[in-house]
This record gives structure tokens, sequence and C-alpha cells, in this order.
């Protein structure tokens, strides 16, 4: 049974940091593709970054590029997601996802967490 957890999120105020993580188990996640996406209240499940299985490839939605970092330690079967210079429109729930291929849809990814919730202050 494939499971991932979230962890790292929480309240913080505009211009802060976070890091989430989401731990994987269940799955070669070395050969696995993972994704950070996120939904706030009233709208779609939306894009945020992904990593390629190597951690040689990554892609970022433009509103976190330049702010928003994704890595992974396949010893640790971890992907993390470092959030800087956060804002008020950061707010939402932020999922983790598995899949076979980098992609930016959520119909490419196998697996989900249950996600982690972040909320900026102003």
């Amino acid at each position: 049974q494939v499971q991932l957890v979230e962890s790292g999120g929480g309240l913080v105020q505009a211009g802060g940091s976070l890091r989430l993580s989401c731990a994987v188990s269940g799955r070669t996640f070395s050969r696995s593709a993972m994704g950070w996406f996120r939904q706030a209240p009233g709208k779609e499940r939306e894009f945020v970054a992904a990593i390629s299985a190597g951690g040689g490839l990554t892609q970022y939605a433009s509103s976190v590029k330049d702010r928003f970092t994704i890595s992974r330690d396949n010893a640790k079967n971890t992907v993390y997601l470092q959030m800087n210079a956060l804002k008020p429109e950061d707010t939402a729930d932020y999922y983790c996802a598995a899949g076979d291929y980098m992609r930016t849809t959520t119909s490419s990814y196998d697996y989900w967490g249950r996600g982690t919730q972040v909320t900026v202050s102003p």
C-alpha cells in the first residue's frame, strides 16, 4: 500500500518561510516523479512544483518560481518544498503526489497524500 504523508504546514506571517515534507512508503521512491499541488478554499487544485525521479529536473508554477524550491532525498524517501517570501495568496492545503512522470496536471499522478494546511497572514 502506497502512503504519502505531508508535514510542516502551519501559520506564518507574510514574508516568512516554511518547509514542507512528504514521506513516501510502499513505492519505489527513487523511480517516482514527485509533485506538490495546492488547493485554496473554493478553488481547484493547482500545480506548484515537480521534480524528476533522479532529482535532476524541476518545474515550477510561475506564481512560486524564485520563491519555492522542491528537492528530494531518495535515501529518506522524502520530498521537500521550501517556501520563502510567503504571501497571503499562498494560503492553501498543500498536497504531495507520486507518479511515473514529472507533469503539471493532477491526472498525471497516481498517489496522493492527505495534505497539510498552510496559512499566511498579512
